[in-house]
C-alpha cells in the first residue's frame, strides 16, 4: 500500500490532468483569437490607405507621372538644388500641364 501512495505522488491525478489540459486550449485559443484579430486589423489598414491614395489622385486632377514629377522636385528643393523660385516655377509648370 505504501508502493501505491508513492507513485501516485509522481503523477498528478485526473483533475490535475485535465485542469493543465484545459489551461493549455484555453492559452492556444487565446493566443490564436488575438494572431486573427491582428492579421484582420493589418489587412483593413492596408486597404484603406492604397484607397486614401486613389481618392487624393482622383480629387486632385493629376497624373501618376505629374505626381511624381512634382515629388522629385519638392525632393531636390528640400536637398538645396532648387531655389524657392527655381521650385515655384517648376511646380507650376507642372501644374498647369
Amino acid at each position: 500500500m505504501l508502493g501505491r501512495r508513492l507513485a501516485r505522488r509522481d503523477r498528478p491525478g485526473l483533475v490535475g490532468v485535465a485542469a493543465r489540459t484545459a489551461v493549455a486550449a484555453g492559452t492556444a485559443s487565446a493566443v490564436s483569437g488575438r494572431v486573427a484579430r491582428h492579421r484582420a486589423e493589418r489587412a483593413a489598414a492596408q486597404q484603406t490607405v492604397p484607397d486614401a491614395e486613389a481618392a487624393a489622385h482622383a480629387s486632385s486632377g493629376l497624373t501618376d507621372e505629374e505626381i511624381s514629377n512634382l515629388e522629385r522636385l519638392g525632393k531636390l528643393h528640400e536637398q538645396g538644388v532648387l531655389s524657392d523660385e527655381e521650385f515655384a516655377v517648376q511646380k507650376d509648370r507642372i501644374l498647369r500641364g
